[in-house]
Order: C-alpha cells, then sequence, then structure tokens
C-alpha cells in the first residue's frame, strides 16, 4: 500500500473513531478496554484489502463489534462476568463543559444504568443490542459476527430489549433531575431520614463499587438506603454536582481528591437506582475533566 493510500486510509478511519469507541464502550463498559478495542481495528484494517468495501464506516464497525465480542467471550471463559456490584466506567463531566469533544462525549452519552443492565446480558445479545437496537445495524450485518442466521440475530436482541425495557423510563428533564438529588444531598447533609424517604422510591437499589475491597454491596429498599445515606453526612460538605453519563450525578472530593461517584436514575416514583463508585484508582483516571 502506498504513502498516499495509507494517509487516506488513516485519514477515514480518524473520521470514525469517535462512532468506534461509542460502539466499543457500549459493548464493554471500560473506556481502557473501548480504546483499545478501536486501536485493533485500525491494526485490523491496515493487515486488510478493503478496495471492494463499499462502506468502510459499515465495515469498520461490524469489526470493532467483533473485537468486542471476543473481549466478552473471554471475560467469561476467565470467570471475569461483572459482579453485580460492579459500576462500569462512568463518563464525568462538569455542568458546564465548553470543551467541544467533552460536549460531543455528553450530548453522545448513554445512561449509566442502561450500562449497569448491558453488563448483565449474554455477550451475543449485547452485541446484536447494541448494534442494531443503539446503532441502527442491519441484522443481516450483525448475524455473521454472532454465526447466526439473521431470524436468530432478531431473537437475541429481543431478549436483551425486554431486560432493558423492563424498569419504569427514567426522568431526562435535567431540571427536575437536579432537584430531586439535591433534595437527597440536602436531607443527607441535615441527617434528615423522613426527607430521604420522601426521594427514595420504595423498592431503591443502592450498588456500590469500592473496587477490589470487601465494601461493595448492594443494598435494597428505601429504609436501608436512607439509613446507609445519612453516613454520607460528612461527605456532603465536599460533594459538587456534576454530569454522569449526561445525567445529574455528585462527586464528592475532600481534600481536592475524588472518593466517590454517585449517580442516580429517577423515575415519576422517585430515585430508582444509586450507582456508587468509590474505587479510588478507577476515580483518579475518570474524573479528569469534571
Amino acid at each position: 500500500m502506498s504513502s498516499a493510500s495509507t494517509d487516506s486510509l488513516a485519514e477515514r478511519f480518524e473520521e470514525s473513531r469517535g462512532h468506534l469507541r461509542a460502539v466499543a464502550y457500549r459493548m464493554l463498559g471500560s473506556f481502557s478496554e473501548a480504546e483499545d478495542a478501536v486501536q485493533e481495528t485500525w491494526l485490523r484494517l491496515q493487515r486488510s484489502d478493503t478496495s471492494a468495501v463499499e462502506n468502510l464506516g459499515g465495515w469498520l464497525t461490524t469489526v470493532t463489534g467483533r473485537i468486542c465480542l471476543d473481549l466478552l467471550r473471554s471475560r467469561k471463559a476467565r470467570g471475569e462476568e461483572p459482579l453485580e456490584t460492579h459500576v462500569p466506567d462512568p463518563l464525568v463531566t462538569s455542568l458546564d463543559t465548553p470543551d467541544p469533544e467533552q460536549q460531543a462525549l455528553q450530548a453522545d452519552s448513554v445512561g449509566l444504568a442502561l450500562l449497569v443492565v448491558l453488563d448483565s446480558l449474554a455477550p451475543s445479545e449485547r452485541l446484536a443490542f447494541v448494534l442494531h437496537d443503539l446503532f441502527a445495524v442491519p441484522f443481516e450485518d450483525i448475524a455473521p459476527i454472532v454465526e447466526r442466521t439473521p431470524a436468530a440475530t432478531r431473537q437475541l436482541a429481543s431478549r436483551a430489549r425486554r431486560r432493558v425495557q423492563g424498569a419504569p423510563p427514567p426522568q431526562t428533564d435535567l431540571v427536575r433531575q437536579r432537584e430531586v438529588v439535591e433534595a437527597f444531598l440536602s436531607a443527607a447533609r441535615e441527617g434528615d431520614f423522613e426527607g430521604l424517604l420522601a426521594v427514595l422510591d420504595p423498592n431503591v437499589l443502592l450498588r456500590a463499587d469500592a473496587g477490589a475491597t470487601d465494601l461493595s454491596r448492594l443494598v435494597r429498599g428505601a429504609h436501608a438506603v436512607a439509613s446507609g445515606a445519612i453516613m454520607f453526612q460528612r461527605m456532603a460538605p465536599h460533594v459538587r454536582v456534576v454530569l454522569v453519563n449526561g445525567a445529574i450525578g455528585l462527586l464528592a472530593l475532600p481534600d481536592g481528591r475524588p472518593a466517590s461517584l454517585m449517580s442516580f436514575t429517577i423515575t415519576d416514583t422517585g430515585i430508582t437506582e444509586l450507582n456508587v463508585l468509590s474505587d479510588e484508582d478507577r476515580l483518579q483516571h475518570l474524573t479528569r475533566e469534571a
């Protein structure tokens, strides 16, 4: 391949890089693994004869999907399936994101609660749902990746969709989200148990991911979650409001260092899910732009 051809291919790949990163992030729930998958896609592109490829963007998307599927299957084979308490890498940005790249990421974000559900899917189901439902890839193009017929691939996506759609639709109005989150924060700061119960759905689920420690846990029910949130009181003065995957969240910064990140799923019945990441190693990398 000539230098000019290589340069042209590199330019076309760079045009697709953001899209491919978005696909890989939704497939893997990890920014570092997503970046690795995109880089592997570039290496495969360099090794392939694409002269007969009419839609390079579509070709790159399916190659990235295949790489991600292999990674997910490898996780499963090694017994590294996500634990119930695992919180996928959150996309954290400030409420005012003047950086155009950050604005583009935020506009293209997907809720953290959805990523948690995607983590529970079988690898082939996740691929079929992500590529078809989130990126409009035809089942005919997905089928060869999962080694199924288009009809069977459609069933994979359908099963995944039922899991994803099982919960009430979340509140998308940022103003309303902020009202609820600030009411939660105020009640926690004041040790107001009844105030916490007022903003929590009775069946709220709290998922706490503390990394490689024994502090990770699931807490179910408004009374149990409210009792734990009272302990959040000492951290409350150090909290700032941020965007977590496009939704209002809270970042605790005692001594200026990220200690915990909380994301909320809010519906008409209140806060239905809280995902808390307190793995300091991951937080250091994930909150640099916030």
